[in-house]
């Protein structure tokens, strides 16, 4: 594929923006092979201001899986952009405290580069993106997937200093193995899945490591980390901590679209619509109705990054949708197209229905809208679905 001189273009047409860069690469990290397998490749160069008709913001999970629906649906060719502040492709961010953090002669994962240019402010009215570097972008629908940053220890306890790593991008990853590869005591606060899964890559690298629970980090002379103080008072040496105590929603620049004060993040509804026309929110930072729980959520996991941005992308292109039960104890959505059911959403399904969903996906069967609609359940629905496949193609 040839370097396409306004946009960093994957293979069907699918454009991840970035200022500049000569060469052509192909995604190789194992967190990025089920975007890879679906033959992006990536070329790198220089844009001009341009309208797109579908705008991602957004780097990791939700932005990728999105992106993913768009080309599925055959939507991406030229039409869709991918703007991040990252200077990688989307990838999933989990790898990056599992293989990505061991050292190369053990489990080699690494990422090609790419220059960013982040989002920096929004005309809601002109629905126009401005960026880092002044590039003007119009968009028809927008949807935003810029996750969390990392949670950080206050510069006066010491959360600043040279030594200390948090964990929520490529950048912070490989500062830490670059630190990695010269310490001898490294220190762990937070005791979640980066904290373990940190811990266990310093034993990868054969480093003396501990789990602390701490009152302040203490610099050296050299004003790098040097200890850490804990609540008890006593004192641990160290030249390498990381910091693993949670993370809060990205929503910059996005404030007017509309936020959710008690959970954090964006409000959208049960289709990931903010209040903002052509405007969705996906992934971590999106604040939605919970049925379930009579409630309003946020998950930050890679499960919902990747079935927020298929429901909602779905929702975006096929139209209209049905949706039967109300975690009771399943719930299931129902996109139909000119008579044509499109897709299905199934939550808490059996094991039998969800095997039905493929068969109804390759089918897509003209339904009896209103007798859907009329469906006292989810089992009933699918029943509805089921009898509207061809002979054939019924299981």
């Amino acid at each position: 594929m040839a370097s396409v001189s306004n946009s960093l273009s994957f293979k069907h047409g699918l454009s991840l923006w970035c200022p500049q860069s000569p060469s052509l690469h192909r995604i190789r990290h194992s967190s990025a092979k089920n975007f890879q397998r679906r033959g992006f490749v990536v070329a790198y160069s220089s844009f001009a201001n341009e309208n797109r008709e579908f705008v991602i913001v957004g780097g990791g999970n939700a932005a990728g899986y999105a992106a993913r629906t768009f080309v599925e649906h055959g939507m991406a060719d030229g039409r869709l952009c991918i703007v991040s502040k990252e200077a990688y492709a989307p990838y999933e961010r989990p790898a990056l405290t599992k293989g990505y953090l061991f050292p190369l002669d053990k489990k080699p994962a690494r990422l090609p580069m790419i220059y960013q240019d982040p989002v920096t402010s929004i005309d809601i009215e002109k629905q126009t993106l401005i960026t880092n570097s002044g590039k003007l972008l119009k968009y028809g629908s927008l949807i935003v997937a810029t996750g969390c940053t990392a949670s950080r220890f206050p510069e006066k306890i010491g959360g600043y200093l040279p030594g200390v790593h948090y964990i929520r991008d490529v950048a912070d990853a490989d500062a830490l193995i670059s630190s990695l590869e010269k310490a001898k005591k490294v220190v762990v606060v937070g005791g979640g899945y980066i904290g373990m899964e940190v811990a266990a890559a310093a034993v990868g690298w054969k480093l003396d490591t501990t789990g602390a629970s701490i009152k302040n980090l203490e610099a050296g002379s050299d004003g790098r980390v040097a200890a850490v103080k804990l609540e008890d008072g006593s004192t641990i040496d160290a030249d390498t901590i990381v910091i693993g105590i949670g993370a809060k929603p990205t929503v910059s620049p996005f404030e007017r679209v509309g936020l959710n004060s008690s959970v954090g993040g964006i409000q959208v509804d049960g289709q990931f619509r903010t209040s903002m026309p052509g405007i969705f929110a996906i992934g971590d930072v999106a604040a939605f109705p919970l049925k379930m729980y009579d409630r309003t959520a946020r998950v930050e996991h890679v499960d919902h990054a990747r079935q927020s941005a298929q429901h909602c992308i779905k929702a975006l292109l096929i139209g209209e949708t049905i949706e039967i039960g109300n975690f009771d104890p399943k719930i299931a959505t129902f996109w139909i197209d000119s008579g044509k059911l499109k897709g299905v959403l199934v939550e808490s399904g059996s094991p039998e229905e969800f095997q039905l969903l493929p068969t109804l996906a390759r089918s897509q069967p003209f339904v009896d809208k209103a007798k859907l609609q009329q469906a006292s359940s989810v089992e009933e629905a699918l029943e509805i679905a089921r009898a509207a496949l061809p002979v054939e193609a019924a299981v």
